[in-house]
């Protein structure tokens, strides 16, 4: 019997409509399947199958699927008539604002937009403001959104970017057409964990920020070598640019205060997005109060815009307070319950995979996990791009996904537990990987 006959229909009659079928291009996977329905760890596609899911919107989903506390939160903006008006300051901007500083050390006072890319827009004009600078520092294999700055060198091809260079840089590897020379000749790639190339492009430029994800999660679960992020934060200060941790991604699933109060280094700015509401389309830009009053800079030439009709709308800002609420309950221990789990995961993939004749190196921070076909820990975009096994590892997904267990299809993307997930959904997805690998 054919799969996702539903699914395949919905793809062709969007279509019709929309370039693509999606509103997303990242969404377009292989097998292509529309989900329908999320509840908590379990997610439920156009035909009726239902799938244990580790892809939680790009790891967006922290708590699982229509978290019922959330949802409630959010009901209630709606009964209240609850209305944003595009005129005045809103209460719950202010309480949201209260809430996160609290939560996070380094945010002396934040910013509100709708996505993650928006924010780290902003934090790139608030740092060329600061600086007067123009050229800005990414990693290759690192994603900060989709804007001109930094739609590049995400997971590029080698002939593309060339070989592991050091000190140095990479071309500018485009993800989109309509990016302008000019423009992109102010954007600086270096791979993560490489500080001689950070110091070699501060040297030759005037660099207004290094943007990076302090955690390398784009490209699974990359982590900072010894030294890494303290030296990115020397180097920083002592060449007057901005450091900026995009933790989009890190933020709130791994620790309250963000990855920063883990790792123990503080940036001058940051972005968050995804799991600080659970899934709500809120991004963040939070740092010191120096830098973010340049929204307020008393010289229209120093003040950096940032305008959003939609920027703490009701909904969205109620499921983000009821997020950070509930991840400061000490009455539901959401940090030692999803720790626990992910390390229950990690030993079972290690006692399985143990037993494969191939090379397998399985990176895990808190809730999030990457299984690498490879023989010992990545360290940078390169080290992963020629040690891990895409190819085999793209045909594990697929045949996970056959037997549902949803990880993102496509390789080296990194799986997300949520509070959601229980002891029976780590041993369940245990048991079918076992079975998976024996086919394969």
């Amino acid at each position: 019997m054919q799969e996702n006959l539903k699914s395949a229909a919905i793809l062709q009659n969007n279509e019709q409509w929309i370039p693509g079928g999606v509103v997303s291009l990242n969404r377009k996977t292989e097998p292509n399947i529309c989900f329908v329905k999320g509840q908590g760890s379990r997610v439920v596609d156009a035909d009726g199958k239902e799938y244990i899911d580790y892809q939680a919107g790009f790891a967006a989903s922290f708590f699982g699927h229509n978290d019922q506390d959330i949802n409630e939160a959010v009901k209630r903006t709606l009964s209240e008539n609850q209305v944003l008006m595009g005129a005045g300051p809103t209460l719950l901007e202010g309480e949201f604002a209260q809430l996160f500083c609290e939560s996070v050390p380094s945010a002396e006072s934040i910013q509100i937009t709708t996505t993650g890319s928006e924010a780290t827009y902003h934090a790139i004009r608030i740092a060329r403001a600061v600086t007067k600078r123009d050229h800005i520092i990414v990693m290759q294999g690192g994603y900060n959104g989709w804007h001109n700055d930094v739609a590049c060198n995400v997971i590029s091809k080698l002939e593309d970017v060339g070989a592991y260079v050091s000190p140095g840089e990479y071309p500018f590897d485009s993800l989109s057409a309509g990016v302008p020379k000019a423009h992109s000749n102010l954007v600086h790639v270096v791979n993560y964990n490489d500080l001689d190339s950070i110091n070699y492009i501060l040297d030759k430029f005037d660099v207004a920020c290094i943007l990076l994800e302090p955690l390398l999660q784009n490209i699974g679960i990359v982590k900072p070598q010894s030294g890494y992020l303290e030296g990115l934060r020397e180097l920083s200060d002592k060449n007057g640019c901005l450091l900026i941790f995009d933790e989009v991604k890190t933020g709130f699933r791994h620790a309250l205060g963000g990855y920063q109060s883990i790792c123990g280094v503080t940036p001058d700015l940051s972005t968050f997005g995804k799991a600080v509401a659970n899934g709500y389309p809120l991004g963040v830009i939070a740092g010191k109060k120096k830098y973010m009053d340049y929204f307020v800079h008393p010289d229209k030439e120093n003040r950096v815009l940032i305008a959003g009709t939609y920027n703490a709308f009701p909904l969205t800002t109620a499921a983000a307070i009821a997020t950070l609420e509930k991840l400061k309950s000490p009455v539901h221990n959401v940090y030692e319950h999803v720790d626990r789990l992910g390390a229950a995961l990690q030993q079972g993939y290690q006692e399985i995979f143990s037993k494969l004749d191939r090379p397998v190196y399985v990176a895990r921070q808190g809730s999030a996990f990457c299984v690498y076909f490879m023989d010992h820990e990545p360290v940078n975009f390169h080290d992963v791009l020629l040690n891990h096994d895409f190819d085999f590892d793209s045909r594990y997904r697929k045949e996970l996904i056959k037997q549902g267990v949803y990880n993102f299809p496509a390789p080296i993307k990194q799986g997300s537990i949520s509070f959601a997930h229980t002891d029976e959904d780590i041993s369940k997805t245990l048991e079918v990987t076992e079975q998976v690998l024996k086919q394969i």
